[in-house]
C-alpha cells in the first residue's frame, strides 16, 4: 500500500540519473524522512521550495523514452500535479550552445518517426510544445540568472546516445530537426504522458553535458554532467518560483483585495470593472456565492 499522503503535490519533478536527481534534491527543503512508496513500486521524495507554497515530488526513473512515458504516467496519475518537469542533461547541436548551458524546450521532438521507402528515408515528425504558462517563466527566470546561459530552444529526442557528431543520425538531425539545439532521451515520453493527460503543464528543462560527439567521455570524465545537472535544476527551481501554483491557499496564490484607482475603490477577490468602457452588447454577471 502506499504511504499516506499528508501533503498534496503541486509539482512532479523527473530525472532519469542519479546525478540529475541529487542536483534536484539538494534544492529541496523539508523532505520527507522516508520516500513515499505506491503499491506498484512507484516511489518519490517529498519536499518544498524555500519560500513558496510548491510541494514537490521528485523521482529518478532511469533511462529511455518509453520507460518514462509509463513511469510518469503512473506517478501523475499517483499525485495529481499540475506541474511536470523534465530536468536534466543532454548533449548539445549547435556551436554556440556551451558546455554547462542550459536550453529550455519550447519544443521535444520525437526524432525516429519516418517512413523508409527506396528513395529514403521520410520523416514524420512527432513533436510535443512546452507549456504556454511555463516557457513565459523560463524566460522570465532566465532574465535574473546572471549565472546561468539559458536558451529557450527545440530538443531532440530519441532512445540513443550521440555520440558522433559526423553520424547519419546527426546528419538526419541536422536535416529534419534543424532548430533543435540538444539531443537527449526521455522528454518526448514524459511530454507524450503529460499531452495524454491534457490537464498538465510540462516543460523538460536540460542541461549541456557534451557536445554530442567523439569527447562526449573526456567531457562527463571532466565533471561536465554534474555542472549541467546542477544548472538544469537550479533553472527549473527558478520556473517554478515564477509560475506560483494555482490554488492551496498560500499568500503566493491568493488574490487579495484590488486597489488602484484613484478614488481609492477597491474590491475583494475577482471583480470586474465597468468604468470608462464602452459596451455594444449585453453583460451578464453571476456570482458564486463567494
Amino acid at each position: 500500500m502506499p504511504k499516506p499522503d499528508t501533503r498534496p503535490v503541486s509539482a512532479v519533478v523527473l530525472t532519469a540519473l542519479p546525478v540529475e536527481y541529487n542536483a534536484v534534491r539538494a534544492l529541496l527543503t523539508d523532505l520527507d524522512p522516508e520516500e513515499l512508496v505506491h503499491e506498484d513500486g512507484a516511489r518519490v521524495e517529498r519536499g518544498r521550495i524555500e519560500g513558496t507554497s510548491w510541494t514537490v515530488a521528485i523521482s529518478e526513473l532511469g533511462e529511455g523514452a518509453v520507460h518514462a512515458a509509463a513511469m510518469t504516467t503512473r506517478i501523475v496519475g499517483w499525485l495529481r500535479p499540475e506541474v511536470l518537469l523534465f530536468v536534466g542533461v543532454a548533449g548539445g547541436l549547435k556551436d554556440d550552445i556551451e558546455i554547462g548551458d542550459v536550453v529550455v524546450g519550447t519544443k521535444v521532438y520525437g526524432i525516429h518517426g519516418g517512413k523508409q521507402t527506396p528513395k529514403g528515408f521520410h520523416a514524420r515528425p512527432e513533436v510535443w510544445h512546452g507549456s504556454g504558462r511555463l516557457v513565459p517563466a523560463a524566460r522570465s527566470a532566465l532574465r535574473d540568472m546572471a549565472d546561468v546561459r539559458g536558451h529557450l530552444k527545440p530538443i531532440a529526442c530519441g532512445d540513443v546516445v550521440l555520440a558522433d557528431d559526423k553520424s547519419a543520425l546527426a546528419e538526419h538531425i541536422r536535416l529534419h530537426y534543424n532548430d533543435a539545439c540538444a539531443i537527449e532521451m526521455e522528454g518526448s515520453g514524459a511530454a507524450h504522458a503529460a499531452h495524454l493527460n491534457g490537464q498538465l503543464d510540462a516543460l523538460v528543462i536540460r542541461g549541456i553535458s557534451d557536445r554530442a560527439n567523439r569527447h562526449k567521455h573526456k567531457a562527463d570524465a571532466s565533471g561536465s554532467q554534474e555542472l549541467a545537472a546542477k544548472q538544469a535544476a537550479s533553472v527549473a527551481m527558478a520556473v517554478l518560483r515564477k509560475h506560483r501554483p494555482r490554488g492551496g491557499g498560500s499568500s503566493d496564490s491568493q488574490e487579495g483585495p484590488f486597489r488602484g484607482h484613484e478614488d481609492g475603490a477597491s474590491y475583494g477577490g475577482d471583480h470586474i470593472d465597468f468604468r470608462g468602457g464602452t459596451f455594444y452588447g449585453p453583460v451578464t454577471g453571476k456570482s458564486d456565492g463567494r
